[in-house]
């Protein structure tokens, strides 16, 4: 579990509502008019990890909780089960706060979110530059787009973006150990009215501090 926990602050540190005319768009379209129309959002994730064994996959880990953000990279990301884990952007610096150690770790955000995961839903309406966007076809009644990082040195190989009337459903995040991080969303609520004080990060009582840059 412990593995997970750490492959998942890795994913998001490193990581609507329908409308019928998306019906038939290509993924490639339906993400392209999502980025350029979605200046905030909130709604619910529920996360796996699987690695494939023998021709099939094992899941190793679950995770659930709850995410909002503002473009461009302001975010709360909040595991809630099956631990207690937070991951905060204010647009300068990365908060990664752990319950049960009652420790922060503090990174600056920088360009570090252009070429990762979290750029999908986070990051600039510029993700062009830093992915290489094509479609991928049909499965599981969405329409899924591949997003290939343009660096060389990002944790995850490609992304995997399935798309529905406009927004994302789910994610898989495929990196170069055979591991896929697949995420689902639901209760996307697109462009919410949002506080900027919202995303100021307050230090929790009593917390270890630790500053990585």
């Amino acid at each position: 579990m412990r593995h997970f926990r750490q492959h998942a602050a890795r994913l998001v540190a490193a990581c609507v509502f329908a409308l019928p005319a998306f019906a038939h768009a290509s993924a490639l379209d339906q993400f392209r008019s999502f980025v350029s129309t979605t200046k905030s959002a909130r709604g619910e994730f529920v996360q796996r990890q699987v690695k494939s064994v023998g021709g099939g996959e094992k899941a190793s880990g679950s995770a659930s909780g709850t995410f909002v953000f503002a473009r461009p990279g302001k975010f709360i990301w909040t595991y809630q089960k099956p631990y207690e884990q937070l991951l905060q952007a204010d647009g300068e610096k990365l908060y990664i706060y752990d319950k049960d150690l009652n420790q922060v770790t503090v990174k600056a955000l920088g360009n570090a979110l252009g070429s990762s995961p979290a750029a999908i839903l986070f990051g600039s309406n510029d993700l062009e530059k830093n992915f290489t966007l094509k479609d991928a076809g049909a499965r599981d009644g969405l329409e899924w787009l591949e997003a290939t990082p343009k660096a060389k040195d990002t944790t995850f190989d490609r992304i995997a973006i399935g798309l529905k009337d406009g927004v994302p459903q789910a994610m898989e995040l495929h990196d170069s150990f055979g591991q896929v991080s697949q995420l689902s969303f639901r209760k996307f609520e697109k462009n919410p009215a949002l506080g900027g004080e919202q995303f100021r990060f307050v230090v929790p009582k009593g917390a270890d501090v630790f500053q990585q840059y």
